[in-house]
């Protein structure tokens, strides 16, 4: 693990939510803190332009609940990558991430994501200008390649050009990308996974942070990668059945606490839902974040009718989420019954 730094020394993010476009938004991360106080938790990707030129308050502001918190950007200027790092940092963020990994048109069109995996030495000077610009890590976010790209040199490149430059970690997507012919979508499950390639780099940089990202749907699948790796990073999987972050402080941090049950997150996250409703935020657009988190529990299904039905009604209040919860009490159901 890298030693020089703040975040990756003391908080050791040996599990992070991945950013996820629509999803990881300050809702979702408020409820993610519920579950988990160790994860990392990261924003959607933001582009600079809109950290530097728009609504900074709506774009990239959070609570204070959420840390340790890392803001990804999307842009290939040094300069302006550097500025946005800076604005980002005065907001509080633990970290800031660079994203080399989205595959969407609209990136490639910017000339950012995952079409950088071509370009390492400009990513280099993000990275660079970046860590003149702030004192808090900066970290890449990458793929093993893109398209025709052979993964073994590729990868070498962008992790030999971003730690040379100062880089604080690579967080890498055990994927290909492919820009011709696959969509975003396609990008997440199409190409291969693979983790060995990951395990490769690590094992030439012992020194320095290497984590996993792709793929990874349980503890008890992804845990055994830490023996060689730094860190795991859940995208899809933490999102779809968030209950697995209510495993992670005990199970990669050491917690000498009890796992947090699904009942006991939402509890806790009553008083933010409460306090956002006062502040004119609709309901559903928290609880949506909150869907599947009794997932394969009884009365699982109702708890999401109720979330999805009855959260978008005018007015929709705490009493929604009463009534969802009270759908899975756990006094409603026979121990050993399954939905």
């Amino acid at each position: 693990m890298t030693t020089n730094d703040r975040l990756y020394t003391s908080h050791q993010p040996r599990f992070a939510v991945a950013p996820m476009m629509e999803w990881t938004d300050r809702h979702c991360r408020a409820f993610h803190r519920q579950l988990s106080k160790h994860a990392l938790l990261y924003t959607e990707m933001v582009t600079t332009g809109a950290v530097i030129h728009g609504d900074r308050q709506h774009i990239i502001g959070f609570s204070d609940l959420e840390h340790p918190i890392a803001c990804q950007l999307g842009g290939s200027d040094p300069k302006a990558m550097a500025e946005a790092a800076k604005i980002v940092a005065g907001f509080g963020y633990d970290e800031v991430n660079i994203n080399v990994g989205c595959p969407s048109d609209r990136v490639q069109s910017g000339r950012f994501g995952a079409c950088l995996m071509e370009e390492p030495q400009l990513v280099a000077e993000c990275v660079a200008a970046m860590k003149d610009a702030v004192d808090i890590p900066v970290t890449v976010k990458c793929r093993i390649g893109v398209d025709d790209q052979d993964p073994e040199p590729a990868l070498d490149a962008m992790a030999d050009a971003t730690f040379s430059a100062g880089s604080d970690a690579l967080w890498v997507h055990a994927r290909k990308a492919w820009l011709k012919g696959l969509s975003p979508k396609e990008n997440r499950d199409i190409p291969p996974l693979d983790y060995d390639r990951v395990i490769r780099l690590k094992q030439r940089l012992p020194k320095k942070f290497i984590g996993l990202n792709g793929g990874l749907e349980t503890l008890d699948q992804a845990q055994p990668y830490l023996e060689t790796l730094d860190g795991l990073m859940f995208g899809r999987a933490a999102y779809h059945t968030p209950q697995i972050l209510g495993e992670v402080d005990r199970r990669l941090y050491g917690a000498e606490t009890d796992d947090v049950s699904p009942w006991e997150a939402v509890r806790g996250h009553m008083a933010y839902l409460d306090d956002q409703l006062s502040k004119g935020v609709k309901l559903a657009h928290m609880t949506r974040h909150m869907l599947g988190l009794f997932h394969g529990r009884p009365g699982a299904r109702s708890w999401r009718r109720i979330l999805t039905v009855e959260a978008i009604k005018p007015g929709a209040g705490l009493e929604v989420v009463e009534r969802a919860l009270a759908a899975v009490s756990p006094a409603n159901f026979d121990a050993d019954a399954a939905e």
